[in-house]
């Protein structure tokens, strides 16, 4: 992980994580699945929606920004964030997780594989849809970021219906704004000429 304890090019093997809950109390998680491989059923046909939009961010060679989606408040933000991030930095834009890991044959998953870089906006510190991008696309490819530290709140929340969407928003808005400083600071990836 690079500084800050935010960005990192991907997760790398077993690792043990330190998390400090908001009530001040650190808790270490130090438990261990090794790598694994799942069978997914395979599918006919594509996104036709998905299918221009991709096509067009390929021509375009805009970067694309993944996030960490479901019902988990840390997920929400993370995916909150990730749509703030790819509008305001004109040379990202948003792609489709479920597309690219799932439906291998798409321009979604051409795009996302094909671009000099992916940024991955995670909402906490395993990382699983980081895991999955980095082999996709490699280590090399990926910016991993896990949008946690950037706030550091809900540890002890799951479900995003438990914070006012209101709050929601405005630690996403404070955490989208971290991660543009950030990629400005490292030089946020550009798209490359056609």
């Amino acid at each position: 992980m690079e500084a800050g304890g935010c960005m990192s090019r991907g997760y790398r093997g077993r690792y043990a994580a330190r998390m400090l809950i908001d009530t001040g109390m650190e808790v270490e998680m130090n438990a261990y699945t090794p790598d694994f491989s799942l069978g997914v059923q395979g599918i006919k046909g594509h996104c036709p929606a998905g299918e221009a939009y991709a096509k067009q961010q390929s021509a375009e060679r805009s970067i694309p920004v993944l996030s960490c989606e479901g019902p988990c408040i840390r997920g929400e933000i993370a995916r909150l964030a990730a749509n703030l991030v790819a509008q305001e930095v004109p040379s990202l834009a948003r792609a489709c997780h479920a597309e690219t890991f799932f439906v291998p044959h798409s321009s979604m998953a051409e795009w996302v594989k094909g671009a000099a870089k992916s940024i991955m906006i995670d909402g906490c510190f395993l990382g699983c849809h980081g895991r999955v991008l980095k082999g996709l696309v490699g280590e090399e490819k990926l910016i991993h970021i896990d949008a946690h530290p950037y706030y550091r709140k809900y540890t002890d929340i799951f479900l995003m219906d438990d914070v006012p969407e209101d709050e929601r928003k405005a630690v996403a808005r404070e955490v989208a704004g971290k991660i543009i400083a950030k990629l400005k600071e490292e030089g946020a990836p550009r798209a490359t000429a056609a």
